[in-house]
């Protein structure tokens, strides 16, 4: 579908976000606020079960109050039938961009806490999202981790009616083992693909991901918990309790997550912490400071000995906050220094060309290390934002160096199509970046079409078909798509019609000689001269 021709009512559309199987999405402004929105609308309106459905996510999300969840704010239906949702648009894109890197332990547990944080208010409602996974795992611009795209969450005291026909939901590589096994689920299954992705973030791999959805399902039923290297070892114990095999062993719900990872955080703290440098025992405790002044002012009165105890808590007191303030000040400025050294370090990581790589020695890590210290750190934001505008202009000189080369969907991972995908992720509406994914659907469009020349019409629909991968609603393409199979058709029969005319044709030459053959054989003029030479040979005989 052309942008331009989708029109909501209240909003002004300004491009196509992404496509699902169901549904696509859109980043508009709502008119009525000049706030700008992602809209998710239905591909069709003729799926009465799925409309219902689209709109029970909507109303699901919409009952759920918690930074770490998507908000809501309309549900309508356009003029032509179909269902949509305007929703928050979270700029920051998802965690699958991140996918093959090792994030730093603690911003990996700083996401994880955040989404467990969301999910006790899924699940205190009695539900269960059932589809953890990274692609649902969308980031604000300050970095706060979202949790989006409810369309498979269900009711926990109801029975799926897809895991009653023995067929699972969610995403493969992140199911809970009892989900891949088609079993009633509940909170834990949650919290066991939240384990998955933290265990994708500390080490860059998902080691359940086999070759096929098979060995992926095996895998997640009975490979244990991997062992983290040993400068994680730290996290083991929270890996091995979120990815128990058996529900019973897992954490009993966010909760008790939410507690277990508060005590890691108190514990990587301990060493920033300051013990009371002294410990003053006094039987007889002041009441107040006040009530000193007042004893002091009447000492006249007071046996020197009180007035020994007076002064000497006073002078204790003051050397207290003495120690306390130094304490204060020199944490405050420890944290500077660290602010400083991370800023440098995130500053010569930059230049060098170093903005995700190596792990924990990048431009990325280093600032955001700044940011778990000063969240509000305008620095830190100023180096992030400038380390995404490098790898999104490296990421287009990565895709039109592959266009060049012809490696427009090849190899996986390393094509034009994914760079521009990538810097879309990071930065929605990029005009190099859609141009790009036209121009490389154009090649396919003219591609497809020598293919068509030749007749190899399997070809040009699979170089069609990957048109539409770089580019879904070029109406080119579309348009061919569309047409295949009458024009198959249409060749085939021309092709039929040229082969029985030239028979014909060949047919037509060959009656024509048949019959004028009687009268140019050579036997005909002995035939004419024959009676002559009879008529001689009887006068010989007879006269």
């Amino acid at each position: 579908m052309n942008d331009s021709l989708l029109e909501i009512p209240g909003y002004s559309v300004h491009g196509r976000l992404g496509k699902g199987g169901m549904a696509e999405v859109y980043l508009a402004t709502q008119e009525s606020l000049h706030r700008q929105v992602a809209i998710k609308v239905l591909l069709s309106a003729d799926d009465e079960a799925f409309s219902k459905r689209f709109i029970k996510e909507g109303h699901i999300v919409a009952s759920l109050h918690h930074p770490s969840i998507i908000t809501i704010y309309d549900i309508d239906q356009l003029p032509d039938g179909r269902y949509y949702l305007a929703m928050e648009f979270v700029a920051g894109g998802d965690l699958a961009q991140h996918k093959g890197e090792k994030i730093e332990a603690q911003r990996a547990l700083t996401i994880v806490r955040q989404i467990a944080s969301g999910l006790a208010v899924v699940h205190d409602k009695g539900m269960v999202h059932r589809d953890i996974k990274p692609a649902n795992i969308l980031f604000r611009a300050d970095g706060t981790a979202v949790i989006t795209d409810f369309g498979i969450a269900k009711e926990l005291d109801l029975n799926s009616e897809l895991t009653h026909f023995n067929v699972a939901v969610g995403s493969p590589a992140y199911s809970s083992p009892e989900q891949a096994q088609c079993e009633p689920l509940d909170a834990r299954s949650d919290i066991y693909s939240l384990g998955v992705i933290l265990l994708e973030m500390l080490t860059g791999t998902n080691p359940y991901k086999g070759a096929s959805y098979t060995q992926t399902v095996m895998n997640h039923v009975q490979m244990p918990a991997p062992e983290l290297p040993d400068h994680l070892r730290h996290y083991q114990f929270l890996l091995n309790r979120m990815l128990a095999k058996d529900p019973n062993d897992r954490f009993a719900d966010c909760h008790v997550l939410l507690a277990s990872l508060a005590e890691l955080n108190e514990q990587d703290l301990d060493h920033t912490r300051l013990a009371p440098v002294v410990q003053l025992k006094v039987k007889d405790k002041p009441r107040g400071v006040a009530k000193l002044a007042v004893a002091n002012a009447s000492d006249a009165t007071v046996p020197k000995a009180q007035q020994g105890k007076s002064k000497l808590w006073m002078v204790a007191l003051g050397l207290l906050l003495v120690v306390g303030a130094g304490g204060v000040g020199g944490y405050y400025y420890q944290q500077q220094q660290k602010i400083t050294e991370f800023l440098t370090q995130g500053e010569l990581s930059l230049n060098e060309g170093k903005l995700v790589d190596p792990p924990e020695h990048n431009a990325d890590y280093f600032y955001r290390q700044v940011l778990l210290i000063d969240q509000n750190n305008s620095d830190a934001l100023d180096g992030l934002q400038r380390v995404l505008q490098a790898r999104i202009a490296n990421s287009l000189n990565l895709a039109q160096k592959a266009a060049s080369e012809d490696k427009l969907l090849q190899p996986e991972g390393n094509n034009a199509v994914f760079y521009y995908q990538q810097v879309l992720g990071w930065s929605p509406g990029n005009e190099q970046a859609l141009t790009g994914l036209q121009a490389v659907a154009e090649r396919f469009f003219d591609l497809s079409e020598v293919a068509y020349d030749k007749l190899q019409f399997d070809q040009a629909l699979q170089l069609v078909k990957s048109g539409l991968e770089a580019q879904p609603d070029n109406e080119k393409l579309l348009k061919s798509l569309d047409g295949h199979d009458e024009r198959v058709r249409k060749t085939q029969a021309a092709i039929a019609a040229r082969a029985a005319a030239k028979k014909k044709a060949a047919t037509a030459a060959v009656v024509p000689v048949r019959n004028t053959a009687p009268s140019s054989a050579p036997a005909a003029p002995s035939e004419e001269k024959n009676p002559n030479v009879v008529k001689r040979l009887w006068n010989k005989l007879f006269n």
